[in-house]
């Protein structure tokens, strides 16, 4: 199989076109065309779906997976060979929460690996392990313990949410009245805030207005400013509730396990990488 059309593959994946693709690479739309039709004929299958953005179909994402491992053994190879690090992607995938809190302290570490860059992805926990299975990442901050085929597991921690809003809405509506109170959320996929919003109503069938704030630190500002209640991680609520910005809607603990997945592959970066998660996860509890 060639290693130029597998990175032609690896390329229209992450860039989202053949175009993107091209460009990325040095060549022409086309010179990415006929390598993606000289692979598709060797291995008798379809491989990309030609959908804006492009993606890999089933068989697709098993050689992108394939891809992706030759690219970091290629970059590490080239690194020793040639006495320094080369451009190596570190790709994780980790949802918003954690890369607004105790993941922070990674980006200090990468910054020691030489040239190496990290490309991160950012999806609810729950879905991040699709992102390693189709070989998007190489690592990836999942709710999931049970590793996916080629890849290992290991406990991070607990992160603990709480119900928290303005000291002002609670008394607007006591009880707490969730049937009533503005609720905010990261999106419709963050289904961690929409199974605790079902167990808190209990059967009610009247919903509050919801707000959708697809960013962490944008959540925190909005509850803040009373627009909503919303749960938020013991490690970011805490400076507020001592400074009596937010108080406590209830004594309900929401708490997450967490864990890191990374392919099982011989690699000192992503041996480093994985160090570096493990110690910047030691500020939460254990699973």
């Amino acid at each position: 199989m060639n290693p130029l059309h597998l990175e032609s593959l690896l390329a229209i994946v992450d860039e989202g076109s053949f175009e993107a693709a091209a460009h990325s690479l040095g060549v022409t739309p086309s010179a990415v065309s006929q390598r993606i039709k000289a692979l598709e004929k060797d291995t008798g299958r379809v491989l990309v779906r030609r959908t804006s953005p492009a993606t890999a179909t089933d068989a697709g994402e098993i050689l992108v997976q394939a891809a992706r491992r030759m690219r970091l053994l290629q970059a590490e190879t080239d690194a020793r060979l040639q006495g320094r690090l080369g451009r190596v992607p570190l790709s994780v995938a980790v949802n918003a929460d954690s890369l607004a809190t105790w993941f922070t302290p990674v980006f200090a570490d990468v910054a020691t690996f030489g040239e190496a860059t990290l490309r991160l992805r950012i999806e609810d926990e729950t879905r991040t392990l699709s992102l390693l299975r189709r070989g998007d990442v190489l690592g990836a901050v999942t709710r999931e313990s049970r590793p996916v085929s080629g890849c290992e597991t290991v406990g991070l921690g607990r992160v603990r949410y709480r119900a928290v809003a303005t000291p002002e809405l609670a008394e607007r509506y006591p009880g707490p009245d969730w049937s009533r109170m503005p609720t905010l959320r990261w999106g419709p996929s963050d289904e961690l805030q929409a199974r605790d919003l079902e167990e808190r109503l209990a059967g009610n069938q009247q919903r509050p207005r919801m707000s959708d704030i697809p960013s962490t630190e944008a959540l925190v500002s909005a509850t803040l400013v009373g627009m909503g209640w919303g749960l938020m991680s013991e490690l970011q609520a805490d400076p507020f509730l001592r400074r009596g910005d937010l108080v406590l809607l209830d004594d309900r603990v929401v708490s997450v396990a967490l864990y890191w997945q990374r392919w099982r592959l011989e690699s000192e970066l992503l041996e480093r990488l994985t160090d570096s998660v493990l110690a910047a996860a030691r500020v939460l509890p254990a699973v």
